[in-house]
């Protein structure tokens, strides 16, 4: 399966929390998970649905 990222921004639930700012990343929603890839960050983070207040989506990366 191939993710569709996007670029954007992550704003989480308080009391949850992600390595990095979330305010400029890539993103792909599968199912009820956010993969989430933030600029510094060796590794892809992922949350579940729950955790996630808002993502503001600015385009496909091409």
């Amino acid at each position: 399966m191939n993710r569709e990222w996007r670029t954007g921004s992550v704003e989480l639930v308080d009391g949850y929390s992600l390595e990095g700012d979330l305010s400029d990343v890539l993103f792909a929603i599968e199912g009820g998970f956010v993969n989430i890839r933030v600029p510094g960050i060796d590794h892809t983070q992922i949350v579940s649905a729950p955790a996630v207040r808002a993502i503001t989506c600015r385009s496909s990366p091409t």
